[in-house]
């Protein structure tokens, strides 16, 4: 007979508006162009959905130099500094920017700030593509990086009374708090986004565990090791008190002997996972335990993000 399991399934998890698109982008971009269409750095970072759209005909690539000038080329969700596109312009390549629009938005802010004569201070995490995107959008030197409180105090800005924050999209909420309340205590005057910049899918993830944490014994996130969203995840299940906590791309990465004799367990998925992992997992615990599945919603999300105009034109 098998042991009893209380499955709770966090709600909102999974796809972003974001990461959809993206998806989208590329699946439209082979559509209108044939194979092979080039995609500078992971689209989105899971694997199985860059094997999925490898299988499709995309080649997917770190640099744009790596990138034939007669094919179209495709800019990862998360972004890329300016002298991408203008290398790409310069070659006279077809390409498509799959920028999330609220990274988009972030270096909109970035630019604004620096027209107005303001030295930034980023909050993430070094060498993530995003934050390698954002903060070339800038000229050297122009945006600092920050990425805990005990950075604040090492920081040597050129002028203390002319600054601006802004932080990359995937970061916990709570660390990043933290961290603004250090350069707002060191810097009085800095100036920060009207709205934050940790977008509405990375918030809303990480607040439907933290309602599901006093229910379970321990957490399974459904993501990529490189997937800034879904680590934090893993992390605000720690933090809220689950004694156990574990990362996995899909259902044969389980630790299962790390699981026994647990009766209840969370189960969410970072913003680039696609359900179909979701599933997977929930049914591998079921060929193990009896399940009783129970979603815990705490957010609805509707946000929808139109693909560029150039995928929509059917000339």
């Amino acid at each position: 007979m098998k042991q009893p399991l209380n499955l709770y399934l966090a709600a909102p998890r999974g796809f972003c508006a974001g990461v959809d698109r993206a998806i989208k982008i590329v699946e439209m971009a082979l559509e209108k162009w044939g194979a092979p269409v080039y995609v500078r750095h992971e689209i989105v970072h899971n694997k199985f959905v860059v094997d999925s759209l490898r299988d499709k005909g995309a080649v997917f690539v770190e640099e744009l130099d790596e990138c034939p000038d007669d094919r179209p080329v495709i800019f990862s969700a998360h972004g890329v500094p300016k002298a991408v596109p203008a290398e790409a312009a310069r070659r006279e390549m077809v390409y498509v920017d799959a920028t999330c629009p609220l990274v988009s938005k972030v270096h909109i802010e970035a630019e604004r700030h620096h027209a107005a004569g303001l030295q930034m201070i980023m909050i993430g995490h070094a060498g993530h593509p995003e934050v390698l995107g954002t903060m070339g959008q800038l000229p050297e030197g122009e945006v600092l990086l920050v990425e805990t409180e005990a950075d604040v105090p090492h920081l040597s800005p050129r002028d203390p009374e002319a600054l601006a924050f802004i932080t990359q999209t995937t970061l916990s909420v709570d660390d990043t708090a933290g961290i603004v309340a250090a350069l707002q205590k060191r810097f009085p005057k800095i100036v920060g986004p009207a709205k934050e910049d940790i977008c509405y899918a990375t918030t809303n993830r990480q607040a439907a565990v933290k309602a599901i944490a006093p229910k379970i014994d321990a957490l399974l996130v459904i993501g990529a090791p490189n997937s800034s969203n879904s680590r934090r995840l893993v992390e605000v299940g720690s933090s809220e008190g689950c004694s156990y906590s574990q990362l996995v791309q899909r259902a044969t990465d389980i630790d299962w002997r790390a699981l026994e004799g647990i009766s209840s367990i969370g189960i969410t998925a970072g913003a680039s996972a696609p359900e179909v992992l979701i599933n997977e997992v929930i049914d591998a615990f079921r060929d193990r335990y009896d399940v009783t599945v129970e979603q815990v919603e705490t957010a609805q999300e509707r946000v929808e993000f139109k693909v560029p105009r150039v995928l929509r034109e059917t000339a």
